[in-house]
């Protein structure tokens, strides 16, 4: 298997793209694409609540484009080689200087890659999501967008690889409307069958008003299921998960408190929570 580096230096490796699977569907304003790679020889590596970092043609004299993309389905070997899984939104941007709408260069590279193609990556990068010990533990996920990656592993794991779980499960998801509830809708339904779990319970928050952009509910969503979310912080085994874009942390910060009765009783819980190893953020 051939390596390169980048300009840091940090070894990049080549994997092959086998699946390319639009999970929202076509009539959905957003495309999100669930992309599975396969790195041939030695086993990749990668984790629960990890990024790759894919290096996507640069532009203007750069050799790359790089931009990190969440695990959404770790590492299985087969046949001398690894698959794996990332989720990857197409997305565009205003420039604010001429107000003109360009495509994002790494997103839209990897939206379009044809299956066969192959890509340079490098990574694992950031620190894992660790399982709680007991599967008597409450585990609490708050997520939106393709932060939703970590959680389709974790979720996976304790229905699947585990078989149950006898604490409680909660997923609280965040979109801009149904259509982009990622793994949960008519184009793809990976999560929703475990909702006949007896342990699992997802709650979703969608956005007002998408078409203004009017920030997704998810702090209502925490609020309307305060008692049972303040009942499990409290509790020396429960584990939170969070992951999505960074701004979306003060309005959840700002929910949990307010369902803590203080910012200074969440504080002291959330530093609980940390200082036993059972807050795990991931944000971008």
């Amino acid at each position: 298997m051939q390596t390169t580096q980048d300009d840091t230096g940090s070894k990049l490796y080549t994997a092959t793209l086998v699946r390319s699977q639009r999970i929202t569907p076509a009539d959905s304003p957003e495309e999100v694409r669930h992309l599975v790679l396969r790195r041939e020889g030695k086993a990749f590596e990668g984790k629960m609540g990890q990024c790759i970092r894919i290096m996507a043609p640069g532009q203007y004299g750069n050799k790359y484009h790089p931009r990190l993309y969440l695990i959404a389905e770790p590492g299985s070997e087969r046949d001398d080689g690894t698959e794996f899984a990332i989720c990857v939104k197409r997305h565009n941007y205003i420039d604010d200087f001429n107000g003109e709408r360009y495509p994002g260069i790494a997103s839209n590279y990897l939206c379009d890659l044809p299956v066969g193609a192959t890509v340079e990556f490098g990574g694992p990068v950031g620190y894992p999501f660790t399982m709680p010990e007991s599967r008597q533990a409450g585990i609490i996920m708050i997520g939106m967008g393709t932060g939703i990656a970590p959680f389709r592993v974790l979720i996976r794991t304790i229905y699947e690889k585990y078989g149950s779980w006898e604490g409680k499960v909660r997923l609280f998801y965040g979109a801009k409307s149904g259509l982009e509830m990622l793994y949960m809708n008519d184009a793809n339904k990976d999560l929703a069958q475990y909702v006949y779990q007896p342990t699992f319970k997802a709650f979703q928050a969608i956005s007002p008003r998408p078409a203004l952009d009017a920030p997704v509910e998810l702090d209502k969503a925490l609020e309307q299921n305060a008692a049972e979310v303040w009942e499990m912080v409290q509790r020396a085994d429960t584990h939170v998960y969070v992951a999505g874009v960074n701004d979306m942390l003060p309005r959840v910060e700002k929910a949990l408190a307010g369902i803590a009765g203080s910012v200074a009783a969440w504080t002291k819980v959330k530093k609980s929570l940390q200082d036993s190893d059972r807050w795990h953020e991931v944000l971008f």
